[in-house]
């Protein structure tokens, strides 16, 4: 990140104003913010009612999140369709996504191979050392992966092809499919 100074900012932030390195700085860190709620949100869960609770009140709120973000992403980005192709276009544009490091591959319209190799929550998780990687990237990402599918279609099916926990903490943190059969 470069150091922009104050660039004229005194109070109250006009984006319409700022240079466009700023404002994709800005951007860059607004989605970290974002990340960062999320795990302070769950942390506090887990320590006052314990990881199955968490779990549980964490994919209920990203039920109602992936619709309420989609909503508003395709209306912005002008995004229709039905298919695996729709979806990456408006998952890619998620505040969540900004902060990984990710390959797509399409396969026509209702195929998709997700692959990451930089996630700051596996990241996080395996530094923590409990364990947790495992309950988090088998159990919650497919499920968070799916309400995001099903707002473009509920038969989009996710399978995980490369799923932590891995033996060494460098190379592909995850491989996921994304497929729509029709018919």
């Amino acid at each position: 990140m470069r150091d922009h100074g104050n660039n004229g900012i005194v109070a109250g932030l006009r984006p319409e104003k700022l240079p466009q390195p700023l404002l994709i700085d800005l951007l860059k860190t607004y989605c970290r913010l974002y990340y960062a709620m999320d795990g302070f949100w769950y942390l506090s869960v887990r320590n006052r009612f314990g990881d199955d609770s968490a779990v549980e009140l964490d994919l209920w709120v990203w039920r109602k999140q992936a619709k309420y973000e989609m909503d508003h992403l395709t209306r912005l980005l002008g995004i229709q369709g039905d298919d695996v192709a729709s979806f990456m276009k408006a998952f890619g544009a998620s505040p969540w996504f900004i902060n990984l490091e990710y390959d797509v591959e399409l396969d026509g319209k209702d195929r998709a191979v997700f692959s990451v190799t930089r996630c700051p929550t596996l990241e996080a998780l395996e530094k923590e050392g409990n364990g947790r990687e495992s309950r988090h990237c088998q159990t919650v990402e497919p499920a968070i992966f799916k309400f995001y599918a099903d707002y473009f279609n509920p038969a989009i099916e996710v399978r995980g092809l490369v799923v932590p926990p891995r033996k060494n903490r460098t190379g592909l943190c995850c491989k996921w499919e994304f497929k729509l059969e029709r018919g």
